[in-house]
């Protein structure tokens, strides 16, 4: 036989091995080793692209990864040439793979759309999915004859990167997660119900594992972590977004319950908390957006999950109730809070069987919903679920109990709750005038730096990431194009005088092009502030819907218009509420709706601008 065929079904069998499964493909060596080689080869060249080039640590991150890869091939190489052993290869494309590669990825492609560095790091993904690939091949190779081909690294690495990622310098320790996760799931292994199978989720165990790292060395800053949770409440309607892509998975695997029960205990507890205290005990909301992806996209893996349907519904419970009490300790040892969701997953997976052992005994069984649905063949049992949940979705999102209108969203909410003295709610004051700064509100920015400049508690440790001191926030109010924010430089430059609030000037928001990569002299004034919304920049999202409602540079688009001026809004800018309070009282792109005209005008009275108070107040003098 010469070299580079495939061994005949009678050669393998010659040697030992069992016939082959039909679709099975017997490789030499060289041949199936060939694989990961040229897959290695194909991770070190994404390390030639510019934006990997321009950085020597992430270059060396690449080489060694690729480095370690190739020595382990020539490895399995030779001592598989010396035993003559034959290998195999299937190719299998398993639905529960590339339905949850196609939720994550549309995840991703969405949120990137409003955080860029997502697709900034398209090309760093990709490599991950690379290492990926190479790595599950040599070690599977490693240990027997045969390895599946499909789309299985596809729904990790997306569902590492919807988490966590690890800055350039650090980013060796990225390949090194990724490694962590295919070694648990091919070396950590039981039988389950008399099949052997993994028993952590091979994303969220490494997620689980790195975190703990990270809050053991305190080293959080070398990912972008913090950022990450704070981002992906930036594109509209992600809660809705979530809910819809998530239906098919849920759908084909059964794991409804799960989705729906974390949801509705983290709510309740929520809405308890409340009650009790008149502010969220998750920061700004009921469910925060990052802990609700992480209950569809993250913990809900069905070979890693219990197999009876009350097993499953008890599962989703404890899983809300960890994140609620990891949060809660995280939150008390002042460390970030963004692991609450990611720690309890492997202790879950870990106590399945337990899980399933508790939903089959006398106690419970009453309590078991597939007695109700044993008459429903499997497809119609999973869409009753997907029924409830739809409803249950539908009145938490009617009830502002997700979405993007959660008052918990809003600082006015926080300022009052702040003025009140209910607890927590002036370090949480500060948190959103920070997140929102970094978010690109000049407004924002100029009220981070007051609180920061008065001495307002909490308030320096809550804005680490974002200033070192008042005037660096007053600086980036000032670059925003908030001239208040100016002046409150100059005067802590000048070291006396007193500092000022007020409202923006639309034509002092051009600033904002002069940041970010720098200036696009080439560009159209609406690109340029069009580009700056997309990487957060809310003044740039106001821009665009006041040349949109002009028409300057583009045909008039009033619908356009009252779109970019909502988000603006939202993002804490006064004078894109009051904009779009005046085109709901003159119907102009939306329906005429005074009742929203006045809402959206109270909106900028909170938010500082004294005409929009004048108005709601005329509005409302009988």
């Amino acid at each position: 036989m010469t070299y580079g065929t495939a061994l005949s079904a009678d050669t393998a069998q010659a040697r030992g091995a069992p016939p082959p499964s039909p679709g099975v493909r017997i490789l030499r060596p060289q041949q199936a080793l060939a694989i990961p080689f040229a897959i290695t080869v194909g991770l070190l060249a994404v390390s030639f692209l510019p934006g990997i080039r321009a950085n020597p640590r992430l270059v060396l991150s690449f080489w060694g990864a690729g480095a370690a890869l190739l020595a382990w091939n020539v490895l399995v190489l030779g001592l598989a040439i010396r035993r003559g052993r034959i290998l195999t290869l299937e190719i299998v494309l398993r639905k529960q793979h590339y339905l949850q590669a196609c939720a994550q990825g549309s995840v991703l492609l969405y949120w990137g759309w409003y955080w860029r560095q997502v697709y900034d790091s398209a090309p760093l993904i990709a490599a991950q999915l690379l290492f990926a690939y190479a790595f599950d091949m040599l070690l599977a190779w490693s240990r027997r004859s045969d390895y599946t081909l499909g789309f299985g690294p596809f729904p990790v690495i997306f569902s590492i990167n919807l988490f966590l990622w690890f800055k350039h310098d650090w980013f060796y320790l990225q390949f090194l997660m990724v490694a962590v996760g295919f070694a648990a799931k091919e070396l950590i292994r039981w039988n389950k119900e008399g099949r052997p199978s993994h028993i952590f989720n091979p994303s969220s165990f490494p997620l689980s594992m790195f975190s703990l790292v990270l809050i053991a060395t305190q080293s959080t800053e070398i990912t972008w972590g913090q950022e990450i949770a704070n981002t992906q409440l930036m594109p509209p309607h992600i809660y809705l977004f979530l809910f819809l892509v998530g239906l098919p998975g849920q759908f084909f695997f059964g794991v409804t319950s799960m989705t729906m029960s974390a949801v509705v205990t983290t709510y309740l507890f929520g809405l308890l908390y409340f009650a009790a205290t008149g502010v969220y005990y998750f920061f700004d909301s009921y469910v925060p957006i990052a802990v609700f992806l992480g209950m569809h996209l993250l913990f809900t893996d069905p070979s890693t999950s219990p197999r009876t349907e009350l097993g499953r519904i008890l599962f989703g419970i404890l899983y809300g109730l960890s994140v609620i009490g990891c949060y809660g300790v995280l939150k008390a040892a002042g460390v970030p809070s963004f692991y609450d969701k990611l720690l309890p997953v492997p202790i879950l997976n870990l106590a399945i069987k337990l899980i399933d052992a508790a939903a089959r005994s006398g106690a419970l069984r009453r309590f078991d919903p597939a007695a109700l649905g044993r008459t429903l063949i499997t497809p119609r049992r999973h869409l009753a679920y997907i029924g409830a949940w739809t409803v249950v979705f539908l009145v938490m999102s009617a009830t502002n109990g997700v979405g993007d209108n959660h008052p918990g969203h809003w600082m006015p909410f926080w300022q009052n709750a702040c003025q009140e003295g209910r607890r927590d709610a002036c370090q949480n004051l500060a948190l959103m005038e920070a997140t929102y700064c970094k978010a690109g509100s000049g407004w924002a920015c100029n009220e981070y730096g007051l609180r920061l400049a008065q001495g307002g508690h909490a308030a320096v440790a809550a804005g680490r990431a974002i200033a070192r001191d008042g005037n660096e926030s007053f600086k980036r109010a000032c670059d925003l194009g908030f001239s208040p924010g100016c002046g409150n430089l100059r005067t802590v430059g000048a070291g006396a005088g007193s500092l000022e609030g007020g409202t923006p000037r639309i034509e002092d928001y051009r600033i904002v092009l002069l940041h970010g990569k720098g200036p696009l002299p080439d560009k159209t004034s609406l690109e340029l502030f069009e580009r700056a919304c997309r990487q957060g920049w809310m003044a740039g999202c106001e821009s665009t819907g006041t040349l949109y409602l002009r028409g300057e540079g583009t045909p008039r688009d009033a619908a356009r218009a009252a779109y970019e001026f909502d988000k603006a809004c939202n993002g804490g800018m006064p004078t894109a509420c009051s904009n779009l309070g005046l085109m709901y009282r003159n119907g102009d792109g939306v329906a005429r709706a005074d009742e929203r005209a006045v809402a959206y005008m109270q909106k900028a009275c909170d938010l500082g601008m004294a005409n929009a108070c004048r108005w709601v107040e005329d509005k409302r003098r009988p």
